[in-house]
């Protein structure tokens, strides 16, 4: 029943693309489906952060149908379809995965990403690869792409020891936002916002967190807890504008008791 169903789809992607097919469908290529794949996939994540396993299920669907009319293109394009791409991938994981389909013994995490590094390195295409840092996407939001760099880096040596090593890190790149500040230099105070925002995702790295979440968690929570603010304004017939930033701060602080975060 499985495998009917996804012929079933492979089916009707190919038909939406055909000459009969849909308008909009036909019009697609791989340079127009970039902005949707992206958009899909941040819907996923929000479904997934909603905790919706209704709204996941149609957001992964979103997410499958870009990635299956990218392969009908390419089949259109006789250079490979939907069944080449789940062949690739089912080869590299198992190449990928030889503690599980082979011999390899690998008895925590650490030790299957580095295993995985290695095999990396061995197949075709990482070849002309000169520095541990390449391959990393450019696209890749800023905060996952520096967390990215700073995890390979870590992975030959280059790292700290202790937490209070990256803490103290962050203390000097704030200091020298302070004095880029004082300098009224716009271009320099650029500069050193983004070391320090680089060295606060180290720490959340050294910690094993993600930064990319955690300021993701940070927005939902500034929203709800800003919303609960609007609605207790509302509530007292008063506005933003008609409070100081004193008796705003006092709702915020509200705010915060009332909703969990």
């Amino acid at each position: 029943m499985q495998k009917e169903l996804f012929e079933a789809l492979v089916t009707v992607i190919a038909t939406l693309r055909s000459e009969h097919g849909c308008p909009w469908d036909r019009e697609q290529t791989h340079e127009t489906l970039k902005s949707t794949l992206i958009e899909e996939t941040y819907e996923t994540l929000e479904a997934i952060d909603a905790g919706d396993p209704r709204k996941l299920k149609e957001e992964l669907g979103d997410l499958l149908l870009n990635v299956m009319l990218q392969a009908q293109i390419s089949a259109e394009e006789q250079a490979f379809d939907i069944y080449a791409v789940i062949e690739t991938l089912t080869e590299k994981l198992i190449r990928r995965h030889p503690h599980v389909f082979g011999n390899v013994n690998a008895d925590d995490a650490e030790t299957v990403v580095k295993n995985w590094e290695e095999i990396k390195r061995q197949e075709a295409g990482y070849e002309d690869r000169e520095s541990v840092l390449d391959g990393i996407p450019n696209a890749l939001p800023a905060l996952l792409r520096a967390q990215k760099i700073q995890g390979r880096a870590a992975r030959v040596g280059f790292d700290w020891d202790e937490r209070t090593d990256v803490i103290a890190k962050v203390d000097e790149e704030l200091a020298e936002v302070k004095e880029s500040l004082d300098k009224n230099d716009a271009d320099a105070v650029e500069m050193e916002l983004g070391d320090l925002l680089f060295a606060v995702v180290n720490l959340c790295r050294f910690m094993n967190a993600q930064a990319e979440e955690a300021l993701r968690r940070a927005n939902r929570k500034f929203m709800t807890r800003f919303k609960w603010m609007e609605a207790e304004l509302e509530r007292r017939g008063t506005t933003f504008e008609a409070n100081d930033l004193a008796s705003l701060d006092a709702i915020w602080e509200e705010a915060k008791l009332s909703i969990a975060s």
